[in-house]
């Protein structure tokens, strides 16, 4: 007879046993409760979409990326490596008849066939938030406050993490300003984006030889991340209006943000810049002040998507914030909630004779919201004590030959053995 075969997780996938579903729940429950708290509805879509959507958002390159196949019936499908194209294809059967601004989240599973490190495994949960039909800069501001909200809930303080915005127009006019044509400002993102894991001549020589500036206007654009506050971006470009235009918009912001109680959270930082043609306005991400994970959130303002599958020009700024760095954050800085496997009651009869009125007060307790063990078989009275303690329950009714006959049963705090007496006319729902 040949062994049984064992089979493990998929490379990049996990478990959710009970103790950590548990973080995960928890995780939801502060994801819901912000996006409730700002007025947001849940929304949610399929886990398989046709592989066109993506590649319309995001290009052909996407492909390599995704758990992408020829379904049963000949069409080019994927498992969604990401929620915005669904929200963008659901909103554009519907946005027009929809009192704006819309305010929707969702916290979809997500698939990318990607090498798994840490902070990157090939599956995970990411809390989205979008806010559709409003161009403004409190519609920014809010959006990132949502986040932010969620975090804080979580015990992540400005203490611990930090939110770093910029703002892509701005960007823009300062590499214009440079000397950066529009037709080169994509390549010049990419280098920007990698500011600060290259060293400062390689900056330069790639923004020589891949965007075409001179190396003194090189220079001058590396410079602007040596001193990345607002001040110092005024005085070396401070004199072009549309510079001018973009501080006043990312001052704003930053004034909002302040107003909403998240000033301490906030640091502005060129050097984010986010998907290369994909975000409009306004970035941002979340890392933990350590710089020790990868970024728990990124997000921003995205005003041309809508229209490109299919819907209404519509303005839209959102985020995503993935469950696997917040887990590892959580951990790391000792805030992962402990492991409660608890029940309120365990119900214990003295007498097998008596297991029928015990399934009648356990019916009883659970129509009012409580949960409930009770032994599917009877066994000695201790291993019944046994068993409420290890299944953790906070009392156990005691059902007894003698205190049956008074019409009482007994109710004994676990945790310290302190007992009581309560009328079993009460327990059954009598007064």
């Amino acid at each position: 007879m040949s062994k049984p075969q064992k089979f493990k997780t998929l490379r990049g996938f996990r478990d959710f046993p009970p103790e950590e579903l548990q973080l995960r729940s928890r995780l939801f429950e502060a994801f819901r409760q912000a996006s409730v708290a700002f007025g947001y509805q849940e929304y949610d879509g399929p886990p398989l979409e046709s592989l066109d959507l993506y590649v319309e958002k995001s290009g052909e390159e996407i492909v390599e990326q995704l758990y992408a196949f020829t379904d049963k019936g000949g069409r080019e499908v994927a498992l969604r490596p990401e929620m915005t194209p669904s929200l963008a294809r659901i909103l554009a059967d519907r946005s027009r008849s929809m009192p704006k601004p819309i305010r929707w989240f969702s916290i979809p599973q997500l698939f990318r066939y990607e090498r798994t490190q840490r902070g990157r495994l090939r599956e995970h949960y990411q809390w989205n938030v979008d806010l559709v039909g409003e161009d403004s800069v409190d519609a920014d501001a809010e959006v990132l406050g949502v986040a932010l909200t969620a975090l804080r809930a979580l015990g992540l303080g400005p203490d611990r993490i930090r939110a770093r915005v910029s703002d892509r127009r701005l960007l823009a006019a300062l590499l214009r300003s440079a000397g950066v044509p529009d037709a080169e400002l994509l390549a010049a993102y990419s280098i920007v984006d990698k500011v600060e894991r290259e060293p400062r001549e390689r900056t330069i020589e790639r923004l020589v030889d891949e965007v075409g500036l001179t190396p003194e206007a090189a220079g001058q654009v590396r410079s602007l991340f040596d001193e990345p506050g607002l001040d110092g971006v005024r005085a070396s470009f401070g004199d072009d209006p549309a510079v001018t235009e973009g501080l006043e918009a990312m001052e704003a912001f930053v004034g909002i943000m302040e107003e909403l109680g998240f000033g301490a959270y906030v640091e502005f930082d060129l050097t984010i810049v986010r998907g290369l043609a994909y975000y409009t306005g306004p970035v941002f991400e979340i890392f933990d002040r350590g710089g020790e994970l990868r970024a728990l959130c990124g997000g921003g303002r995205y005003d041309n998507l809508l229209e490109k599958v299919g819907g209404e020009s519509l303005p839209a700024v959102g985020f995503g914030m993935g469950d696997v760095v917040l887990s590892e954050l959580l951990a790391d800085e000792g805030l992962s909630p402990e492991y409660d496997r608890g029940v309120d009651f365990f119900v214990i009869s003295i007498d097998d004779s008596d297991r029928g009125l015990a399934r009648r007060v356990a019916a009883q307790l659970r129509s009012q919201g409580q949960s409930v063990i009770l032994p599917l078989r009877g066994m000695s009275v201790g291993k019944q004590f046994k068993a409420a303690a290890s299944e953790g329950a906070r009392q156990a009714v005691i059902l007894g030959p003698d205190e049956i006959e008074r019409g009482e049963a007994v109710m004994r705090t676990m945790a310290d053995g302190n007992e009581t007496t309560v009328s079993l006319r009460r327990l059954l729902g009598g007064e």
